[in-house]
């Protein structure tokens, strides 16, 4: 992994065991603010960190665990994976330390965001996520707020994105990579893919003045958008998911989209039927 890597894939990990599936540090790569990892802990294991000097995301991809960051040991989880329900979610402030211990086998993605201030460490519920549509016609897709800018965070923002099958996702093309607000912020963007069979894929377009690259992503594998737009399209027969982590500039989420694509919009008429894709667990 380097600073130039746009692209960063899933380690295999035997049936049972604990250990990072995905990983780097914001030296690592070359960013100011984003460090990402991705955990599976097998059940009985146990897993802590300290926020230090970062504010933390913690978002339950799957399996149940129980929880600790100061507070009491609370239970957290109750979708098997990705596609099976709304997401629990940690923030953890400058400073606090959690730890986790599973209940099940369990995966969760941890995003660390340099932080100068406290503000307070919380859980995020099924209940507390917000999802909404997004797009049209083809370009139709679901959004889940975890973090979002109105959450009390001082930079880290969170959101949880399902495309359906042949569908397009960050349509039209869009860039956040100036500071010049309000109209636009400069964000580190990670994309962490999860498809819901076995063999799918997506592709994922980064474009720029300078350089045109399509990636194929399939599930487990992450995309770090440094610049530029970056459109994504699900293959055909796969939905897909993917854990959008963004920080940077201003804790906003403003962008300019393509001008030469903004066009379509006129052309979508109606929200693709197939969705939702995800909706809150019955209790």
């Amino acid at each position: 992994m380097s600073a130039k890597d746009d692209q960063v894939r899933s380690r295999e990990l035997a049936p049972g065991q604990s250990g990072e599936l995905l990983g780097f540090t914001r030296d690592k790569v070359g960013w100011e603010w984003m460090s990402f990892l991705v955990q599976r802990l097998a059940v009985g294991d146990k897993w802590t960190t300290a926020a230090k000097d970062e504010e933390v995301a913690l978002v339950l991809l799957g399996g149940r665990c129980q929880a600790d960051w100061g507070t009491g040991e609370v239970s957290i989880g109750d979708r098997k994976n990705v596609f099976d329900g709304l997401p629990y979610a940690i923030y953890l402030t400058k400073g606090d330390q959690l730890r986790i211990q599973a209940q099940t086998d369990c995966d969760f993605a941890v995003c660390r965001v340099p932080a100068s201030t406290r503000i307070e460490s919380r859980l995020i519920r099924p209940a507390d996520a917000v999802s909404s549509f997004r797009g049209g016609g083809n370009a139709s897709r679901q959004i889940v707020d975890i973090m979002p800018p109105s959450f009390p965070a001082e930079k880290i923002m969170v959101v949880e994105v399902y495309t359906p099958s042949g569908n397009w996702s960050s349509y039209p093309p869009h860039k956040h990579d100036v500071h010049a607000p309000p109209t636009e912020v400069d964000l580190d963007e990670i994309y962490y893919y999860r498809i819901d069979r076995e063999g799918g894929y997506a592709h994922q377009r980064l474009y720029s003045h300078s350089r045109d690259l399509t990636l194929t992503v399939r599930d487990g594998d992450a995309v770090l958008v440094r610049e530029g737009y970056h459109p994504v399209v699900a293959g055909h027969g796969y939905n897909v998911y993917y854990l959008n982590c963004l920080a940077g500039s201003a804790h906003a989420l403003s962008n300019t989209e393509d001008p030469k694509h903004i066009w379509v919009r006129s052309t979508w008429k109606e929200m693709d039927p197939r969705l939702p894709i995800v909706r809150q667990r019955s209790a």
